[in-house]
């Protein structure tokens, strides 16, 4: 289904069902840097969290 035709209930769903997949892939290894990025402070989980933080409220 298109972007139109959702919900606003929908839409918020899917951004945390995405937001938390981007969070089981961007998640830190044994060496404390992103699996993904290779950086300490990894900005793409830093926007997930923050999706997620926005729309708990």
């Amino acid at each position: 289904m298109t972007a139109p035709f959702l919900s606003l209930a929908q839409i918020r769903n899917r951004l945390l069902l995405t937001a938390r997949a981007v969070l089981r892939d961007h998640r830190t290894g044994p060496d404390g840097r992103c699996r993904v990025c290779r950086t300490w402070d990894c900005p793409v989980s830093i926007a997930a969290r923050n999706i997620i933080r926005g729309l708990a409220e």
